[in-house]
């Protein structure tokens, strides 16, 4: 493709793709709104500790992984707790319990929690599963009601106040590897999408007021696939869903669930980051043992793996899932190392480590960007701060030593504050006097 007209193809996309970081007090999904991750005029604080910039700190039920939502004076988080919880193991499978609470934005007062039961399908609390826990799906909220995908134990919608509205079950399957479920869930029109891959071999709708399913994704294909599935305009204004799967990038109308297209990636073994898209381009990362990453025109029909791939860039992520502003693509991978490419032909601007090197993932969360910052979390190495821009620039490294648990969770960004998760509490971070 040519300069002038990769530049045609990306005024059209950029014309007709929802405007990704809009401004408001809501973060209503995985990585906010439209799942792009970015608050270009949030303004939280770069620094804090212990004492400083922490506007509350709230003991949760248990651990997990998912991310906090927010909708207005509401924050909304899931956890786990009966099984799983300390190492070595000392519950019962059938003690656990997964739990939707809610948290004042405000004072961080627990305003409700709801905790429904396991399933005798669960799994043992051992090997990989036990990095990210029984809690890893982010849940969704229109403001209306909230959408909680609590994998085995289902979906539940629940109102503002707590009431459970219904309940479905969308399976009790394991993979081959029992690393466990982790897509969020999204909304679209009056549907509820799941990536139920880990439970069923499916990607499901259900019907926001019901719970009734819509439509139904079924496929032995969708094994080891942990991303949440990605919404995206088209020129003629429908809208196209896309999902990354191993070796594959997968293309469905979100109405009906029909397939569209499809794109060879060789992004093979396992994918867990989300799907990007902007510029023209949907950028998929991921693949193990060899992780990297790609880039896929848009649009097309049936198999457009000879006419659509666009280049193999020089680095990928495992688990975190980048974010795509002016041209480039940054992330923080799961190795600990910062990374800026270039979203037109993948190749890295830079490489830098952030992380200590030692055993283990150092970083699951996805980084986020507020204003002209970027925020990382790390598992145990605090929260990185860096300047959004082709050039290396670390600002500052925010560490909450009083708490020793893992933070795995990418956080939400809201106005003037930042809210995090470990495996024990939910913070706020915001600028104090």
């Amino acid at each position: 493709m040519t300069l002038a007209r990769f530049a045609l193809a990306a005024l059209i996309v950029a014309a007709v793709i929802p405007a990704y970081g809009q401004e408001s007090e809501n973060w209503p999904r995985f990585r906010g709104p439209n799942g792009a991750g970015l608050a270009p005029r949030a303004n939280p604080p770069t620094q804090w500790d212990d004492t400083t910039n922490v506007k509350w700190k709230t003991a949760l039920p248990g651990p997990g992984s998912s991310s906090p939502v927010v909708w207005g004076d509401r924050v909304f988080v899931t956890c786990y707790s009966g099984y799983g919880v300390e190492r070595p193991e000392t519950g019962q499978k059938e003690n656990l319990k997964r739990h939707l609470v809610c948290v004042d934005r405000a004072t961080g007062k627990i305003l409700w929690d709801r905790a429904v039961p396991g399933v005798p399908e669960e799994d043992a609390s051992s090997g990989n599963l036990m990095e990210h826990g029984y809690a890893s799906n982010t849940p969704a909220t229109d403001g209306k009601r909230v959408y909680a995908f609590l994998s085995k134990s289902g979906v539940y919608a629940f109102d503002f106040d707590g009431k459970e509205l219904w309940h479905t079950s969308v399976g009790t399957m394991s993979d081959g590897r029992r690393w466990g479920s982790s897509g969020g869930v999204i909304l679209y029109k009056d549907l509820v999408i799941v990536n139920a891959a880990y439970e069923s071999r499916t990607i499901r709708a259900l019907k926001a007021d019901t719970g009734e399913e819509a439509w139904q994704i079924k496929s032995d294909r969708l094994e080891s696939t942990y991303g949440t599935p990605t919404l995206v305009e088209q020129p003629d204004g429908t809208t196209q869903m896309l999902i990354g799967v191993p070796n594959n990038l997968w293309a469905f109308d979100p109405d009906t669930g029909k397939n569209l297209w499809y794109c060879g990636t060789g992004l093979g073994g396992n994918v867990a980051p989300s799907v990007i898209v902007g510029d023209g381009l949907a950028f998929v990362f991921g693949g193990f043992p060899n992780t990297s990453s790609v880039a896929v025109k848009l649009g097309g029909s049936g198999d457009v793996t000879q006419t659509h791939l666009a280049w193999q860039g020089e680095s990928g992520s495992y688990v975190p899932t980048p974010i795509l502003l002016d041209g480039r693509l940054y992330w923080v991978d799961d190795n600990g190392f910062a990374v800026c490419a270039d979203a037109r032909t993948g190749k890295n601007i830079y490489r830098q480590r952030l992380t200590p090197q030692g055993r283990g993932k150092p970083v699951y969360a996805s980084v986020v960007l507020a204003g002209d910052r970027l925020y990382a979390v790390s598992r145990r190495a605090g929260t990185f701060v860096l300047r959004a821009k082709p050039e290396y620039e670390l600002i500052a490294t925010n560490v909450i030593a009083s708490d020793t648990s893992q933070f795995n969770a990418t956080p939400a960004v809201v106005g003037n504050q930042l809210i995090l998760r470990s495996d024990t509490h939910l913070y706020c971070i915001e600028a104090r006097p």
